[in-house]
Formats: structure tokens, C-alpha cells, sequence
């Protein structure tokens, strides 16, 4: 259908001719009275920056030289930057700004040429002191001031399109220096030789560490659109971070990494920004998360970022990509009124073989060279929400379609169903070679170990090992409760299963990698039955320490008692079980005499109650056996008088705890050493408290832990 044509009376053209030549008029005066002040405009302007730049963070400014340079561009030379008593921070020989107009009109300072010639950037720490730190200085509010509530959305927003607004449309950068000195132990530097942006074409050379390496960032930039695509590389060789390495002990190189921002806008109330981030080649050597190298090939997230009002989300429509397995992963943080923590990761099913050849070269050493066939897909799901800990939810779930193991990788998983040789590590050293099997006098066949320290072990540390398939998340949530509340690593949710891999399948070090290993091969031998419930708690019996050098059960009741594991009573079974978190501490639950200390008793009656309910021990009011339990003479000599105060809840240090909030609360050591460094001064081997005379020094302990041990090498050697 044709639209009838709308005639507009002369009069009305004429009137409207009229009212846009007077604004044309008037636009033009306004901008010729301004031009002519333009410069007294300037100079008013540079002077109340130097001036509030001084107030506010105590900078020294000084421009030797400025003036207008064309209609809209300003030229500056000899500029220089120093915060009060700090190193020189900025010094620029030559530099040209230009802004556009329009924007201006607005209050937008949009820039549309940046020429800069001979400049550096020095940034200097020294101890606890840098010439940056007036960025986090504040200025000080009146009183009675209340505070206003941030919109994280708005914020964002505004961040965003200041960064977009200081990319020009043309730049060019020549001999531009960027400089970091950290208490002359590290130091960086990256010389600009040219950087330019023509027609939205970045390309720019870096020289790093004057000829270590030449870096370039090139890439699309389109900042009225909000967009860009650029990447990292480096000529003829890998990129590496030197001071990281130096700095941290950490190495990492890659061949390129790509950022691309696709859009950035409000989206029903919350602002969202859709981009990628891909790397090729990367290496991670850092001794605290691996002892090996870890190799990325290829890796790409696909990300949507949601930002609120009160909270910042990676949306699940996200992906993760690494090689040809994917993951969609959701995290969320918000910060009022209340602070939640929420994570949930969705792996749709997929060929099992694809995910594991994804998984990083290096990471998970015992499995590399597994293969599988059939499908799995994997949900996790975690919500905390600080006002309410024990409310806190975690599900995590790997099923299987028709999953079978092929072929094992460098460890033979099933190893544990025969005969084996078992070497314990203490302090990341070896103590000695165990045979698990018959050759071995100590050995104990389940069936021969006593059931008052089976059903004991069991009730307190694993009660429905028979049930679960390596795993207890309801253990799992509670922990998380309960360290989060004490905010320090107080309990843990490890099942006799993984304490059974983590010993006899995985290296000693201790990395945070090797956690996530010990989960996995966790699932592969329980889920794949390829080792029974019995044979693992068989071995599991015959490996576990119970004192100084004292590994196994069968161990463990002639050193304490003198006696088999099939004849230990009710009383030394659940002692033997008390002792399993902390075995070191044995000899100090004892008094001169034999007996156990009073402060035992609770945790008798405790397990004995559970154990009574379950039917497994008969009712008892006076304390299941805690009245009976007496240590064996020939070990009495070398308790301590009773007058001694020892704690024992430091006696060690647990080979994980470097992995722990009070593992990385040594404050002798800066947040990057506790985090990457060396030895922490809590791994040391016993905590006395000096409370009294009779108390034992650190030496003197280890002295009496070389005697024990010498004692016990006489007993083993004279067939005692």
C-alpha cells in the first residue's frame, strides 16, 4: 500500500530554515568567543589539575611547555610526575592530545589522536613503599557524610567506556619506556620501540629486558562499538614473564594469547560483556601446584560476564574449551546484603577418551597414557552464603555411560590386589620399605585384625566406607561449614579411599594438583570396582602410620601393647583409632604409669557410644575399655614426667597442611612467598609450650624420637 505524501506549507520551510541558520549563527560566535579564550581556558585548567593532583595525592607536576596545537589538540613537552618523598614515577620529553568536539559538548572526553615521543614509566618497591601508592590513598570525608550504595552495573559501565573513550583514533608512540623495580631483587622493563592505531589497526614492538625478547600487541580496535581483537606474541620464541619467575618461582610461557571483546552493554538490568580468551602453548612450572611441568596446547574460554547491582557472574553460557572436551562453568559473587559464593560446572556427556587427552601434559602424571572408551559427564554444584555457613551446598557428580578402562597409564591402578611394596615418606623423605603381603611377619590379613579396632577405625574415621563409592558429600559440605566458620583448616573430608590412594599411588610432594589426581584415580578404582572394599581396607590396615617409624596395624599393637592385632581389646582398638589423625602424639596421651590421660575419656565414651548404638560394642557407662588400656613396660621409659605440657595438637605438621589457611599463616613471609616460596617456619617437627620446667624443648623431643627409632631397629633386629 502506498503512504499519501505529506505536502509541509512554504511558510513552515522558511521558519524552519530560519531557526537552524540562527543556532548556526550562534554555535559559530559561541565557538569563535571561545576560541579566543581558549588559551586562558588552558592554562586555567592545567593549573587546577596541578593543584588537585597535588592536594589530593601529593603529586609533583610540572610542564615545562604546553599550548594548543590545531583547533582541538593540545601539545605538552617536558612533563614530569613525582609522588612526595617517592622515586620519579612518569617523565615525558614530547607529547600531543587531541580530544573531538562533539563528544566534548556532552562532557565526553573522547580522544582522536595521542602522538607521544621519548617517555618512561617507573614504577619502584622498596620493602613495604612504592611510587604508586598514592593511587590507594582516599580522600578524607566529612562525618556526616553518609555513604552511598555502588551500582556494580553502572560502575562497570562507566570503567568500560572510559577505557574505550582513551583509545584514539590515531597514535602514534615512539621510545616509550615502562619500568618495575621491586627491592632490587626483581625488575622488568619494556621499551616501546612504535606503537601505532591507523584506521583501527593496532601494531606495535616491545623490547623486553632491552634484548631479551621483542614483543608485539597487534590486533582490531573499534572502541565507539566497544570492540576489539588483539594478541600477544613474541619474534621467534615463546613469551615468558621473567619476573614472576624471579619474583614468584614460578615459570610461565606461552607462543600467543588472544583477548576479543565482542559487545558490552545493559541486558535486562545488568550490564553484560561477551568476549573470548584463547592461549596456545602454555607452561606452568610452579612447585606448589605441580613438581612437573604443565603444558596447555591449546585452550579458549568463550565468556559472558554479568555484572548487577550487588554481584558479578561468569554466566553458564560460557564454555571452556581444551582440545576437544568442553565445560560450561558458572561462578557468582555476590556482596550484599549479604557475601555469597556460588560455582556450578556442567560438562554435557562426551567421549571419556576426548576429556582425557584434555587434560594438561604433566598434570595428572600417573594417568598419562590411560585409555578408556564410553562417555561421562560431570555436574558440580557449590552455593555459600557467609551469613549462613552451615547452610552451604555441594554436590559433585561424574557419571558414566558404558566407561571401562583399556589400558592403564604409567600406574597400574589394580597394582595393590597382589603382593606390593609399600615405602612410607615422612617430611618428603623416605623411611623404609614395607612388604605388603605375607613375607612381611607384620602383615595382617583383615580377617586376623580384631574387630574392636576395625568397627573403631571405621566409626571414626570412615563410617560408611562399605557404602560409598570414595566419597561423602554430605562429609564434604560439613567440612566446608565448619573451616569456613573457624577460618583456619579444621576438619577434613577425606575417606579411607583417599587416604588409601594419596599413599600408595601418588607422589609425596605436595602440590595442589596432586589433590585433584588423587580424585580421580579415586573414582577410577572405586566406580570400576577394579579393587574390592576389603583388599583396600586390608591394605589400608597395614600401611597406616600409628607413631614414629610404626606403619600398620600389626605394628602398631606390639609397639603400644605387645600383642597381635586379633587380641586387642576394645579399649586399645578405639586408642589405636584416636590416634590415626595425629600419630606422632601417641606417647604423649600417656601417663608415667601406663595409663591413659584423663582428657580421653570424652572421645572414649564418644565412639563407644556409636559404636553401641550400631551394635557394634556393648553399652558401657564407664568408658569402653579407657580404664584398661595400658602401655606396654618396655615403652615407659621413655614417656615424659606428667608435669609436662605438650601440645599436641602441633606435635606436626599434616603433609597437606601446607595447603591450609594455618599452613599460609606464617606472617614472617610476604603474601607471594606463603603462597609460592620456600619452607614455612611452622614445618618444624614438635610445638612445646614452655609452661613449666619439666617441659621438653624441640630437641630434646627429636632427640628422643632418634632413640626410639634406634630401639626399635634393636627390637626388629633381635626378632622381639
Amino acid at each position: 500500500m502506498q503512504l499519501p505524501k505529506i505536502k509541509i506549507p512554504k511558510k513552515y520551510l522558511k521558519i524552519g530554515a530560519w531557526i537552524l541558520g540562527v543556532i548556526a549563527i550562534l554555535l559559530v560566535a559561541g565557538g569563535a568567543v571561545a576560541y579566543t579564550k581558549r588559551e586562558a581556558l588552558l592554562n586555567k585548567m592545567v593549573a587546577k589539575a596541578i593543584a588537585k593532583a597535588q592536594k589530593d595525592y601529593g603529586l609533583d607536576v610540572k610542564i615545562a611547555n604546553y599550548g594548543f596545537n590545531g583547533l582541538s589538540s593540545v601539545h605538552m613537552n617536558n612533563i614530569s610526575v613525582v609522588p612526595k618523598d617517592r622515586d620519579t614515577l612518569t617523565t615525558i620529553k614530547d607529547i600531543t592530545v587531541g580530544v573531538k568536539i562533539f563528544p566534548l559538548l556532552f562532557g565526553d572526553v573522547k580522544l582522536s589522536e595521542v602522538t607521544l615521543n621519548d617517555g618512561k614509566l617507573n614504577v619502584v618497591m622498596r620493602d613495604t613503599l612504592t611510587n604508586i601508592d598514592f593511587i590507594l590513598k582516599r580522600k578524607k570525608k566529612d562525618s556526616t557524610t553518609t555513604k552511598s550504595k555502588v551500582d556494580l552495573s553502572e560502575l562497570a559501565s562507566n570503567l568500560l567506556n572510559q577505557v574505550f573513550y582513551k583509545i584514539p583514533d590515531d597514535m602514534e608512540i615512539k621510545n616509550f619506556m615502562m619500568q618495575l623495580n621491586d627491592n632490587d631483587t626483581a625488575s622488568v622493563k619494556f621499551l616501546t620501540a612504535t606503537a601505532t592505531i591507523d584506521g583501527g589497526e593496532l601494531r606495535s614492538t616491545i623490547k623486553v629486558n632491552d634484548t631479551a625478547a621483542v614483543w608485539h600487541v597487534n590486533g582490531e580496535l573499534d572502541p565507539s562499538d566497544k570492540q576489539l581483537d588483539v594478541m600477544l606474541f613474541a619474534d621467534g620464541k615463546k613469551v615468558e614473564l621473567p619476573y614472576l619467575e624471579n619474583k614468584l618461582h614460578t615459570k610461565i610461557n606461552f607462543d600467543t594469547v588472544k583477548t576479543q571483546m565482542k559487545d558490552a552493554k545493559f541486558s535486562g538490568g545488568d550490564y553484560k560483556i561477551s568476549g573470548s580468551w584463547a592461549i596456545k602453548n602454555l607452561l606452568i612450572n610452579q612447585p606448589r601446584i605441580s613438581a612437573e611441568d604443565i603444558v596447555v596446547p591449546d585452550a579458549r574460554i568463550d565468556a559472558d560476564m554479568l555484572i548487577g547491582e550487588n554481584f558479578v557472574c561468569l554466566d553458564s553460557t560460557s564454555t571452556v574449551f581444551l582440545r576437544d572436551a568442553s565445560i560450561h562453568p558458572y561462578l557468582k559473587y555476590t556482596l550484599s546484603p549479604n557475601k555469597i559464593y556460588e560455582m556450578k560446572l556442567n560438562a554435557p556427556e562426551q567421549d571419556a577418551q576426548a576429556i582425557f587427552n584434555s587434560f594438561p601434559v604433566g598434570l595428572f602424571e600417573s594417568l598419562d597414557g590411560i585409555k578408556v572408551q564410553g562417555k561421562l559427564k560431570y555436574n558440580l554444584d557449590f552455593y555459600l552464603d557467609t551469613a549462613l555457613p552451615d547452610s552451604v551446598k555441594f554436590s559433585s557428580t561424574l557419571t558414566p555411560t558404558n566407561f571401562k578402562v583399556l589400558q592403564f597409564g604409567k600406574t597400574d591402578l589394580t597394582k595393590i590386589n597382589t603382593d606390593f611394596v609399600y615405602t612410607p615418606y615422612e617430611y618428603g623423605k623416605p623411611m623404609r620399605d614395607i612388604v605388603i603381603g605375607p613375607s612381611n611377619p607384620n602383615f595382617t590379613r583383615l580377617e586376623n585384625i580384631s574387630p574392636n579396632f576395625k568397627n573403631a577405625l571405621l566409626t571414626a574415621e570412615d563410617p560408611s566406607f562399605f557404602r560409598h563409592k570414595g566419597f561423602v558429600e554430605e562429609s564434604i559440605r560439613k567440612s566446608i561449614a565448619v573451616n569456613f566458620k573457624e577460618k583456619k583448616f579444621k576438619r577434613g573430608g577425606s575417606t579411607i579411599s583417599m587416604q588409601l590412594v594419596k599413599n600408595v599411588f601418588l607422589s609425596r610432594k605436595k602440590t595442589l594438583v596432586r589433590k585433584a589426581e588423587e580424585i580421580l584415580i579415586v573414582w577410577l578404582i572405586e566406580n570400576n570396582r577394579l579393587v574390592s572394599k576389603s583388599r583396600m581396607l586390608e591394605v589400608y590396615f597395614n600401611i597406616i602410620e600409628m607413631g614414629n617409624n610404626v606403619y600398620g596395624i600389626g605394628e602398631a599393637s606390639r609397639h603400644y601393647f605387645g600383642k597381635t592385632p586379633a587380641d586387642l581389646t576394645l579399649g586399645e582398638g578405639i586408642f589405636l583409632a584416636n590416634i590415626v589423625p595425629k600419630p606422632k602424639a601417641a606417647l604423649y596421651k600417656f601417663m608415667s604409669n601406663g595409663s591413659l590421660k584423663s582428657y580421653l575419656l570424652p572421645y572414649f565414651r564418644y565412639i563407644g557410644n556409636i559404636m553401641a548404638r550400631r551394635g557394634l560394642a556393648t553399652p558401657d557407662s564407664t568408658g569402653y575399655g579407657f580404664y584398661d588400656v595400658r602401655l606396654r613396660e618396655g615403652l615407659r621409659q621413655y614417656l615424659l614426667p606428667d608435669s609436662t605440657t605438650i601440645d599436641t595438637n602441633t606435635v606436626e605438621i599434616g603433609e597437606d597442611d601446607m595447603m591450609t589457611p594455618e599452613g599460609m599463616q606464617d606472617k614472617s613471609k610476604s603474601l607471594f612467598d606463603r603462597l609460592f616460596g620456600g619452607s614455612s617456619k611452622k614445618d618444624t617437627v614438635a610445638k612445646v609450650q614452655p609452661a613449666t620446667d619439666t617441659t621438653k624443648t624441640r630437641k630434646q623431643v627429636r632427640q628422643e624420637r632418634r632413640e626410639e627409632r634406634r630401639r626399635k631397629k634393636e627390637e626388629e633386629k633381635n626378632g622381639n
